[in-house]
């Protein structure tokens, strides 16, 4: 056995090189095709069902309203039964031919069973499952007092896509339907104070390139990795090291400094747009792919420059960090932040 391990790491390596070298410019050929063939044949909604987990605001949202203008029926779930009200009545104002919002805790495995159910009760079909709840601790690691306070994060951003998931699957099967996952360009980055929502958005990537390949061509997987996209994260609505929901724009600048914010408009454009294609892979917006380059040639400057940029000495206030004073010199907020993040109203739980 180690004769044979022996063996691969002196020459396999070499030999994948070599057959990635040859084999690469006919998979970007392949790949270009099917891109063109999938812009022209892209998927009609109108009619079709689709379920939005976190739908109350931010990019759910607005990914509702870019269905409803497509004429799809839509099924909302989030916490917050009012906001998901107001969601479902513009939703009916902008297309939808009928509307229905369940509220839901998506960490209750018995709350995403009844959303499905009341999905399948209603329309009798499942065609999309939008999976885009959230949590957002940001604080650093050693800084928690009671890690059972902030279980919530992989509940909802982890648990709460793979319950929903579970019981739609048998009805996406049946429509050969899609699931669209939005996990975040936070999977691949190393941001200091972020730990526990990059490890439950890594785990998201990784859960569902699995179950990719589980289903196969009976559904359609979409997994979103967006950057930074105008939300109540970006206007600085965040969990701190209790478990407790604050609203802190200061360590919201200190986290974002000069980083451009997209309006969610145009990123919920661009993620229906990619799930009715049928895309595998969507980062928005498309600059954000860099990242992952530089993440795989120089992870340790990447590290080191956040930990330069966005943590402060022991006993410096956090708001003494060098990307917030850049922001604050630089006076580049006007230029990079949407305007909603500058007098932002932020929905209450």
């Amino acid at each position: 056995m180690d004769l044979i391990n022996d063996l691969l790491n002196s020459f396999l390596p070499s030999i994948a090189i070599s057959a990635l070298h040859s084999f690469f410019p006919f998979y970007l050929i392949i790949k270009l095709f099917s891109y063109i063939l999938s812009a022209f044949y892209s998927e009609d909604v109108a009619g079709k069902v689709v379920v939005v987990a976190g739908a109350s605001s931010g990019i759910g949202e607005h990914v509702a309203y870019e269905y409803a203008i497509r004429g799809a029926y839509l099924v909302l779930a989030a916490r917050r039964e009012k906001s998901l009200r107001q969601v479902a009545d513009v939703a009916i104002l902008m297309g939808s031919p009928g509307v229905i919002s369940v509220p839901t805790d998506l960490s209750k495995v018995e709350d995403c069973d009844r959303l499905i159910n009341e999905a399948i009760k209603q329309f009798g079909r499942v065609d999309h499952l939008v999976n885009c709840a959230g949590v957002t601790p940001v604080c650093l690691f050693d800084e928690i007092p009671d890690m059972t306070k902030v279980a919530q994060v992989t509940d909802t951003n982890f648990w709460g896509y793979v319950y929903t998931t579970r019981f739609a699957i048998p009805h996406l099967k049946k429509t050969k339907g899609k699931i669209i996952v939005i996990a975040s360009s936070a999977s691949w980055l190393n941001v200091p104070r972020m730990s526990l929502y990059i490890a439950s958005k890594a785990a998201v990537v990784s859960f569902y390139e699995t179950l990719r390949v589980e289903v196969g061509s009976d559904i359609g997987i979409t997994i979103v990795n967006p950057g930074l996209i105008e939300s109540e994260m970006t206007k600085g609505k965040f969990m701190d090291e209790n478990g407790h929901m604050i609203v802190d724009q200061d360590l919201r600048d200190v986290e974002m400094s000069i980083v451009p914010v997209e309006e969610v408009t145009k990123g919920a454009k661009s993620i229906v747009n990619s799930a009715c294609r049928g895309d595998r892979y969507l980062v928005e917006p498309p600059w954000m792919v860099t990242t992952f380059v530089l993440k795989v040639f120089i992870s340790e400057v990447l590290e080191w420059a956040n930990r330069i940029f966005l943590l402060t000495r022991p006993g410096v206030p956090r708001t003494e960090a060098l990307s917030k004073k850049i922001l604050d010199v630089s006076g580049l907020k006007q230029c990079v932040y949407p305007e909603s993040l500058l007098t932002p109203d932020i929905k209450r739980d």
